[in-house]
């Protein structure tokens, strides 16, 4: 399967923390694998795999619902650490596949750059996959990758979430620098979201309250890093109302301290990847670990719904095209 036309192609990049051999590694050691492939909350079983020219990987999807989703891989360029080019279908080998994927792994030291490219038949079938693969949060495949290298390199536990935006970086940089703003966004739904006081700065800090109308949460952010138009970092703990540290007032084994590290990447003039990373800041007890890891799926759901109304808020903001 073949096509000149960009508009058949869904295209990702992402940048991990860790050499391509370990990159290269977790694609292609069917262990490591078992452990990230597949949206949040899927798992998989592998029944054959040759990873060589003309070779397949014939494996199952285990969805949250307990549906099974049948696949099959044939190899067409296996370059190790380089890359791998290989049409995907669903069930067998006598089926005509749904697209070709083409992975290059870029060596950048002790980072490697990662670019996928999907390509299907018609720009009609590209379109309707990507809100199947929206729908799905088949983006959250290549989060849980990222988690995985980094609990390989570092031994920790992280969460991960990206999303690319329709806007410029300086904008989408305002939607997380500008309290009229990202209140408007970052609050779980049905929450608003009030500032006491905001000093977005390195070592600056902010209290802040959000309320859903049948209770108030109350909570203390501490800045880190703020390198405009890329970085911003900053650890958050939940308060009382007279700023007194307290805990999460649905989950008490929850860390006291979490630290949020947000990277911004211009993936075109108009185009801004936002990338989350998320981890518990400071000692942190195993009872406390283990919550934070259990909830993964909750905060992908909790970002992503966060992530819907900036998408929301950036076209209202953005002026309209002449």
């Amino acid at each position: 399967m073949t096509s000149a036309d960009s508009s058949c192609d869904i295209r990702l990049t992402r940048v991990y923390d860790a050499p391509v051999a370990l990159v290269w590694d977790a694609w292609t050691d069917l262990a490591q694998v078992a452990q990230w492939w597949g949206p949040r909350g899927f798992t998989i079983t592998t029944h054959s795999k040759e990873l060589r020219v003309d070779g397949t990987w014939v494996y199952t999807m285990h969805g949250p619902d307990g549906k099974d989703w049948p696949n099959f891989t044939r190899y067409h360029v296996v370059e190790p650490q380089k890359r791998l080019v290989y049409d995907h279908g669903a069930s067998a080998a006598d089926s005509a596949p749904l697209f070709r994927v083409t992975v290059d792994f870029h060596d950048l030291g002790e980072r490697t750059q990662l670019e996928l490219c999907m390509t299907l038949a018609t720009p009609e079938q590209a379109q309707q996959t990507r809100g199947f693969i929206k729908a799905a949060g088949g983006n959250s495949t290549w989060d849980r990758l990222g988690e995985h290298l980094e609990k390989t390199v570092s031994g920790a536990d992280v969460f991960v979430i990206n999303r690319s935006f329709d806007a410029p970086i300086a904008i989408v940089w305002e939607m997380w620098t500008q309290p009229e703003h990202f209140a408007q966004w970052l609050p779980p739904t049905e929450f608003s979201m009030e500032f006491h006081r905001i000093n977005i700065a390195p070592g600056g800090d902010g209290f802040y309250a959000m309320t859903n109308g049948a209770f108030t949460m109350y909570g203390r952010v501490e800045y880190l890093a703020v390198e405009a138009p890329h970085r911003l970092e900053y650890t958050q703990c939940f308060t009382d109302e007279h700023e007194q540290m307290s805990r999460h007032p649905g989950a008490p084994v929850w860390p006291e301290t979490m630290r949020t590290l947000v990277q911004l990447t211009e993936e075109g003039p108009t185009q801004t990847r936002v990338t989350v990373r998320w981890n518990p800041h400071g000692h942190a007890t195993p009872e406390e670990i283990a919550a934070f890891i259990a909830e993964r799926g909750g905060m992908t759901q909790g970002w992503t719904g966060s992530f819907d109304k900036l998408e929301e808020l950036l076209v209202r903001c953005q002026p309209m095209p002449d």
